[in-house]
């Protein structure tokens, strides 16, 4: 990778907006915004299949997961031919991915106008390949977002979690992303809506999190919990035998990979309206100043 990849405990400098992430087999690095060469006449942003994109995401993205996504859109490369199952016009850089946030009061309290799920979304997964040159993120949100006018969406919100996420390897803890506090958002006039609620959150060894959804369904035997159970067997727990309480395996699995507890304390909100008629659009909740620094440190988050 070309760019600048954080060592355990250590901190990227983000006092002003200078860093843009990329990602190569789920490893993060960061650019300077400075550095700059992007060329967009080498590129071209299209509306993508949900295969593509969801086998670009999953094999590129720290969390390897896809979620609930509406539309996705692709960054290509024209100059470099498409690889195995990616569209034609050029070989696939990046992805972008609008879907639908863990809860629907969001859209509606920050897009009261407008009818969620439809014609506002979250801006679920921004993925780029280490090889882009910086500030191509600008410029992929930007078409990507003209491209879902068109398709009548006309409201994003986007999260960025300032928390640093880890992972256990043979060679010790490393990091897998450090965290961000939106700079991309801010950069694209997005509004700031401060953070959302704190909670406690389950992380796993791979540097992913247990969300409290997929814990229900492995204690209710719910549509879904075959999956959840094989994920932490990956991980070193053992399967769970025929008629065995749900809960109860759980518990003993998570103790048994050494899952860790992360008091997280909310990510940031941003928001802004898109289209021609974008002005005619409300954003309900008050704006705030930007965040320009991290507030959480590396060290010492996770309760093991």
């Amino acid at each position: 990778m070309t760019g600048v990849s954080p060592r355990d405990g250590e901190q990227l400098d983000l006092l002003e907006p200078v860093w843009c992430q990329r990602w190569s087999n789920r490893r993060p690095g960061w650019r300077r915004t400075s550095k700059g060469g992007f060329d967009p006449t080498l590129y071209r942003c299209v509306a993508l299949e949900a295969g593509p994109a969801r086998r670009f995401v999953e094999r590129h993205h720290y969390s390897g997961s896809w979620p609930a996504v509406r539309m996705a859109f692709g960054m290509q490369l024209l100059t470099a031919a498409p690889g195995a199952g990616e569209p034609d016009g050029g070989r696939l850089v990046g992805v972008l991915a609008l879907g639908v946030p863990m809860a629907r009061a969001v859209l509606t309290r920050v897009f009261p106008s407008l009818e969620p799920y439809r014609e506002s979304v979250e801006l679920s997964r921004l993925v780029l390949l280490d090889e882009v040159p910086s500030n191509g993120e600008s410029w992929m949100c930007a078409a990507s977002f003209a491209l879902a006018a068109g398709r009548g969406v006309r409201g994003v919100v986007a999260y960025s979690d300032p928390h640093p996420r880890f992972r256990v390897t043979l060679q010790g803890r490393e990091v897998v992303t450090p965290g961000h506090v939106g700079h991309v958002y801010a950069a694209q006039d997005f509004a700031y809506l401060g953070r959302s609620r704190a909670r406690r959150l389950v992380v796993l060894p791979d540097g992913t999190v247990l969300t409290d959804r997929a814990a229900m369904k492995v204690r209710r035997d719910e549509s879904g919990h075959h999956g959840v159970e094989r994920r932490l067997r990956v991980l070193g727990a053992r399967p769970r035998e025929a008629g065995e309480p749900g809960g109860r395996w759980l518990e003993e699995a998570l103790e048994a990979i050494g899952a860790g507890r992360l008091d997280h304390g909310g990510n940031h909100l941003y928001a802004r309206s898109i289209g021609a008629r974008r002005t005619s659009v409300t954003v309900a909740p008050t704006a705030y100043p930007a965040p320009k620094r991290h507030t959480e440190a590396l060290s010492m988050q996770y309760s093991w």
